[in-house]
């Protein structure tokens, strides 16, 4: 039994490794993820990649914020401590727009903070991990799941037709800088 967990395409070029994911899909070659040293157009809809569900959580945030500002300012206000300021109401929604404006902004900007920290597994303390230490700087590398593909040979040929400068065997699920 091969010790193997993933098979890694190396290319140097975008328009190959696309051509490579092509290549890969046309024979029912299920794709674990693709590592680029910049952001490449049209890469999630190539993949499948669903669309991000970040803009809901942003509106919640929002929701949030809007609730808790406007909260305080009516308990602060109205409920706790009404003054009479120049003959104007305790509850005028003019005066509660500004704070409840920059709390919502507040806690929707820490909300997505925390959000992509949770997401991305970014924790104090963590060690970073990559497929291939290229991949962040000049190469392009497709990681395939060698449990699921069990054809090596057929997906190594298949990258190297589709111009990988190397096609490595990992053994380890990820290579750490440690």
């Amino acid at each position: 039994m091969s010790t193997t967990k993933y098979i890694l395409g190396s290319f140097g070029d975008p328009d190959e490794m696309m051509h490579g994911i092509e290549k890969l899909q046309e024979n029912n070659i299920k794709i674990y993820d693709v590592f680029t040293p910049m952001p490449i157009h049209g890469i999630e809809a190539k993949l499948g990649v669903p669309p991000s569900r970040l803009p809901i959580v942003a509106f919640l945030c929002g929701l949030l914020g809007f609730i808790l500002g406007f909260s305080l300012l009516y308990y602060t206000m109205v409920y706790d401590w009404p003054m009479n300021i120049g003959g104007k109401p305790a509850f005028a929604i003019p005066n509660f727009v500004p704070v409840t404006f920059e709390v919502t902004i507040l806690c929707t900007a820490l909300g997505m903070v925390a959000i992509f920290f949770y997401r991305n597994h970014l924790f104090p303390g963590r060690a970073p991990r990559v497929m291939d230490f290229r991949a962040t700087d000049d190469r392009f590398v497709i990681a395939i799941d060698a449990k699921e593909n069990t054809d090596h040979d057929k997906i190594e040929t298949l990258l190297k037709e589709a111009g990988a400068i190397d096609v490595m065997h990992n053994e380890r699920k990820y290579v750490s800088y440690e």
